[in-house]
């Protein structure tokens, strides 16, 4: 079985066509997605929902992915996030606030690895704090 089928992804970004086609790719890769059009909604679905990873687009009007990051956080401190953003120059305390960045431009087979990546690495965090 793949490992995404167990998986619930939290989609945050502005753009509502790119967030109905990353949900559509991860749907399509065995993970369940909720979206978020504003990081205002995304705190409120993380607050809500048992979420496993998040997708995070940084520029968005009202708060920025970098001040959404900061609050998931502190509500929940050991979630991943990996921040999806057309920036290149992203400041370097905005990196330090998420488990990984990922270049919108990097494509489809990019975005699933990386999910994977951040997915397996908390997966053995939680197993070496038991």
């Amino acid at each position: 079985m793949e490992m995404s089928a167990q998986f619930t992804v939290l989609c945050v970004d502005d753009e509502a066509i790119g967030l109905q086609i990353r949900k559509a790719l991860l749907e399509h890769a065995g993970y369940h997605v909720l979206t978020a059009l504003s990081g205002e909604e995304g705190l409120v679905l993380l607050e809500g929902h048992a979420v496993d990873v998040v997708l995070l687009d940084y520029l968005m009007p009202g708060m920025n992915g970098g001040e959404v990051a900061a609050r998931m956080r502190a509500m929940r401190p050991g979630i991943p996030i990996l921040l999806h953003s057309a920036c290149v120059d992203l400041p370097a305390d905005i990196r330090d606030l998420v488990d990984d960045v990922l270049a919108k431009g990097e494509g489809p087979h990019a975005l699933l690895q990386r999910l994977r990546q951040i997915l397996e690495a908390a997966k053995l965090a939680v197993k070496r704090e038991m």
